[in-house]
């Protein structure tokens, strides 16, 4: 998809990525509009249709009483991975809200945090979407795995 014909999100995405910095500049961006995202230093590494990657680095600040990330760290990455992407994807008629999150925790989470949300294409019809969230440390092992389910429904009409 060339930025012609991109929504604004992925549209910004693509123009940021041009810079220096770029995936540092757009993250920026997106944790000025929603900015609690911003208490984890979140970084979009890769956004795409219907998939986003962001990055939560292991500082003192997200850590747990032993050291690793904690997972409501992580879970906010893969809300912010989700948001991202969702809006980056959904269909121009519709909308999005985030109804729940149900994730597991499978491993400790002691490096870098890679936070991966996905759907499919088709899975972009009213009423739920559930968007499958994992996250992986720096040696690609699965530390958190779940999924976020969204209601989607139609925009109303302008008047």
């Amino acid at each position: 998809m060339d930025a012609s014909t991109a929504n604004h999100v992925l549209s910004l995405y693509q123009k940021t990525q041009k810079y220096p910095f770029g995936d540092k500049i757009f993250s920026m961006m997106v944790a000025r509009t929603a900015p609690y995202f911003a208490t984890v230093k979140p970084l979009i590494t890769h956004l795409e249709p219907n998939r986003c990657e962001c990055m939560v680095p292991k500082r003192r600040a997200v850590h747990n009483h032993i050291k690793t990330v904690h997972v409501i760290a992580i879970c906010n990455g893969l809300e912010m991975a989700m948001g991202v992407m969702a809006e980056a994807s959904i269909p121009k008629h519709l909308r999005w809200i985030p109804k729940g999150m149900n994730v597991e925790y499978t491993a400790k989470a002691g490096s870098d945090i890679r936070c991966v949300a996905t759907v499919e294409p088709e899975q972009w019809q009213v009423g739920d979407l559930y968007v499958n969230v994992t996250a992986y440390d720096t040696q690609g092992i699965e530390v958190v795995k779940g999924h976020i389910k969204l209601w989607i429904s139609e925009k109303p009409s302008k008047q």
